[in-house]
């Protein structure tokens, strides 16, 4: 097959082919698929996944044992205050939102879940600061549910490799076609070789295409290579 119907190929390939690529690339080479946060216990997962918003996993890192150290309960997270929450999450992006969302997170927790973290997205969504992203990713990680959390990486990576139609515009449109085009036994594993291909291999800015073992059936990538044939 020559450079020039390979482009052609990829371009033309079927969205279950794919995915069937993306599966068998990671399965063979039995990636990791696990969360980069730091954890314990499904409350601490929580506190983590709610920091982590538009902050890096290695600064969250960074916080949080001293933060579980110094409430290791929702009970005792709730007998805190907004300024020594503070204190602790200073460093975190947003710690003025965010030290009202653990309050209020640890607060909710104790009054209408007996200080256990809810398994139903839908009861984990109304509490403080938890979206649809965050509720996902709880679901998956603590109670194996097949859930597939969309966040900036997700996102980028399954437009850009052609898993989900150029045309979704929302994280719910990715969502909502990740979810059906994967199968439900990787749907996890899945989110997981997502998020860390995005941050690691397919950056925003740069991505680095010669290290990337996904280049036979990346959209993104025959896009810019006939693109850069067509600049020759």
């Amino acid at each position: 097959m020559t450079f020039k119907h390979l482009l052609t190929y990829i371009v033309d390939m079927k969205y279950a082919e794919r995915c069937n690529a993306f599966l068998r690339h990671f399965l063979e080479k039995n990636a990791p698929a696990a969360i980069e946060l730091d954890y314990n216990t499904p409350f601490q997962l929580l506190v983590a996944a709610v920091l982590s918003a538009q902050c890096t996993d290695k600064r969250v890192n960074q916080v949080t044992p001293a933060l579980f150290a110094a409430y290791p309960t929702p009970r005792a997270m709730a007998q805190s205050s907004l300024e020594r929450l503070h204190g602790y999450i200073r460093s975190i992006s947003y710690p003025n939102s965010k030290s009202k969302y653990l309050l209020g997170i640890a607060q909710k927790l104790t009054e209408l879940f007996d200080g256990q973290v809810p398994a139903d997205t839908k009861a984990l969504q109304k509490l403080p600061g938890v979206g649809r992203k965050t509720a996902n990713v709880v679901a998956s990680v603590i109670y194996g549910q097949p859930k597939m959390a969309v966040d900036t990486h997700v996102f980028r990576v399954s437009k850009r490799l052609g898993l989900v139609s150029p045309d979704c515009k929302t994280p719910r449109a990715v969502e909502q076609q990740l979810v059906e085009r994967l199968p439900q036994a990787h749907l996890s594993e899945a989110h997981h070789w997502l998020v860390l291909h995005g941050r690691y291999i397919c950056k925003a800015r740069r991505p680095q295409c010669s290290k990337c073992g996904l280049t036979t059936m990346c959209r993104f990538f025959s896009e810019v290579q006939a693109d850069d044939n067509g600049k020759a």
